[in-house]
Order: C-alpha cells, then structure tokens, then sequence
C-alpha cells in the first residue's frame, strides 16, 4: 500500500486510467463499457437511484474530498494556513487562479448557453500536479511544494462552493438541515474516537448518512465530504487519511479518471469543435499562470510580513495549477450534464488543457532545479 501514497505513482495512475478510458471509449469495447458505466444501482425507495459512473463521481468522489477537507484543516490549524501572513500569498494566488481562467473561458466561449462551463477552468488537480512536482522537482526549496499544496488545497475549497452555490438543483432544505446535526455527532464522536471498533463502525454509518442526506437535499453530494472533513478531530483525521489515501491513490482517482474519459473522439473536424473546447484549452494553462502569478505579486506587495518566493517559483507553481483534470472533469460533467456532445469535448479539452499545463510546469520546474543546483543548501528551506 506504500506504493499508493507516492505523489509521483498517483500521477501516473491518474493519467494511465484516463488514456485507457479514451482508447476504450473509441475501441469496438465501447457499448460495453458505456452499458457498465450507465447501469442503474440504488435504492429507488429512499430516493437514491445512480448509475455505476454517478456513483464514482457523487459517491467515491467525495470520499476523496473528505481527504482533501482533512488536509485543508490541518493546514489551517498546524499548518501553512494557520496565519493570515502565511495564507496571504496562497489565498490570493488561488483566487487569482480562479478568476482569470473563468474570464478567459468566458471571452473565448461566449455568454450563451456554453457559459455555464466557466467553472471547468478553475480547478487544480492536488494528485497530479504535486506528482509531476515529485517527478522532476528532487532537490528544489521545500517552499515550492508548500506553497503548491496550500494553493491546491485553497483551490479545492473553491470548488466545492463553486459547486455547492451553482450545481444544487431543487434543494430540499429539510434534508439538509437533517445532515447538520448527522455530521455535527460525526465530528463530536471523532474526538472521542480510541481506534475503537463500536466508534469506527458509528462514524462510518454516521459519515454514510450524512452523505445520503447531503444527496437529498440537492446540493452535490461531494460536500458532505468536505463537511466531514472539516468537522473530524485532527488526531482521528490523521488517522482517516493515512488509511484512506491508498485506496484514494490507487484506486478512487483513477476509477473516476477512467469513467470520466470514456468519451468517443469527435468525428467532425477541428473547425466544427465547440468554442468551450478551445475556451478550456486556453484557459486552464494560460489563465491559470497568469491568474496565480498575478494573484501571488498582489499579496507579496501588500503584505509586508508575507513570504517572498522568487517570482520565477511562483511562476512555475502558477503552470502547475493549470493541472486541473480530475476537479475540472467533475466540474464538466456538471456543467454539461444535458448536453453528452458538448461533455465530451470538454472532457478532451480538459485532459489535452491539463497536459499543456503540466508540459509547461515541468519545463520551469526543470529550469529551476538547474538554478538551485548551484545554490547552498541553506537556501533550499
């Protein structure tokens, strides 16, 4: 299971499950795997009936939400955000990756209906873009990495509200406040957790309930994930997710990479693809770089205790962002949920975008390396 908890092997599982579900998806094994991927499981009593990839996209998925709320906890009580000197560059710099690629999708894709897709742009992959950084980024300042995992971590955050505030259909609110007294015990009982079977076993259905109430109430499901998350003692979600990541890593990521991928190829030409196509093509690498380098030089000019990197690590943290993959296919598949054609552009558009970015990120990691290599070692913190 070591294996698993390697940045650098989750990176290369994600982008694996993702090739093979294209090459899948346009191989004479498609009807077959689009049947599996639409057979319906559920509970048509109890108002949950989804298919095998909604299941991997509102169920497995916010599993790895709750992983990622843990860590964004962490990072806000022990961590790199636990003061607002410290989260000032993140927090700007992600806003700034936020904003300029949903600009940009918007000026390129237009304000008709292929605007509702401006969220696609605006995530950043936590799995692959720190495993590209662990690839090729050996012996550069541990500050590279930090300031990309609390970017990440910040810009995950913003894609769960993004989510919650303009993905809920016909909310139920009678469901949802049912959910807040479910994860309120959830968090309370993780304080009091000793590794107990009885405590373990009532936190899992606790955690299970919350999440098929979250579902009922219309509100994406993935946000029960981060609620637990949030609400989990630190001890207990330390815990959690050293025992989750694995399976996270090698197999929940990759399951909804390769769901998400089983897309055909367009048939018609380049000229006929759909302005969201190339609106993500250019947003995800060039707005992202732009957005968190500008948002990153905005805070370290106005905040005089912040921590300075130099702006050629900022800028190769930025080309990083622009990895947006499995947040973005999550935010197409909502977006473009009534339209399977434009769906599927974007999920291309998504996964081309994400390899731009990380080709442009791995080149300035590169150069940077080469520059550290001829810096003493008590520069590299």
């Amino acid at each position: 299971m070591a294996l698993f908890r390697s940045e650098r092997y989750a990176a290369f599982l994600l982008i694996g499950a993702a090739i093979l579900g294209l090459v899948l998806a346009n191989s004479p094994l498609a009807s077959t795997f689009t049947t599996i991927k639409e057979f319906q499981i559920g509970a048509r009593a109890i108002g949950i009936d989804l298919s095998v990839g909604r299941w991997i996209t509102d169920g497995l998925l916010a599993i790895f939400f709750f992983i990622a709320a843990i860590e964004l906890k962490h990072e806000l009580t022990h961590g790199e955000l636990d003061s607002p000197r410290k989260a000032l560059v993140p927090v700007l710099a992600a806003f700034g990756g936020v904003v300029m690629p949903a600009l940009l999708y918007l000026l390129i894709a237009g304000s008709g209906e292929l605007a509702r897709g401006w969220p696609i742009p605006t995530a950043t992959d936590i799995a692959f873009a720190l495993g590209v950084l662990a690839i090729i980024g050996k012996g550069l300042p541990s500050r590279i990495r930090v300031l990309l995992l609390a970017l990440a971590v910040i810009d995950d955050l913003i894609a769960i509200l993004i989510i919650a505030v303009f993905f809920t259909k016909d909310l139920q609110p009678l469901a949802l406040i049912l959910a807040v007294p479910v994860i309120l015990v959830f968090g309370w009982l993780s304080y009091r957790a000793r590794r107990s079977g009885w405590v373990i076993a009532a936190l899992i259905v606790l955690g299970i309930l919350a999440w098929a109430l979250v579902y009922r109430s219309g509100i994406h499901p993935t946000v029960a994930g981060v609620a637990l998350g949030l609400a989990m003692a630190g001890s207990s979600g330390g815990a959690a997710r050293h025992t989750i990541e694995p399976w996270s890593n090698g197999l929940i990521l990759p399951l909804f990479a390769f769901a998400a991928a089983l897309v055909p190829l367009p048939s018609s030409g380049v000229a006929h693809l759909s302005p969201a196509f190339w609106a993500i093509i250019v947003a995800l690498p060039v707005g992202k770089l732009a957005g968190i380098t500008g948002g990153a030089l905005i805070a370290s000019s106005i905040g005089r205790g912040s921590p300075r990197a130099p702006l050629a690590d900022i800028i190769a943290v930025a080309a990083l962002g622009g990895i947006g993959f499995t947040v973005s296919l999550l935010m197409n598949e909502l977006a473009f949920e009534g339209d399977p054609e434009v769906a599927h552009e974007a999920t291309l558009a998504v996964m081309i975008a994400s390899l731009i970015a990380a080709a442009i990120g791995a080149v300035l990691v590169l150069q940077r390396r080469r520059h550290y290599r001829t810096t003493t070692p008590a520069d590299l913190s």
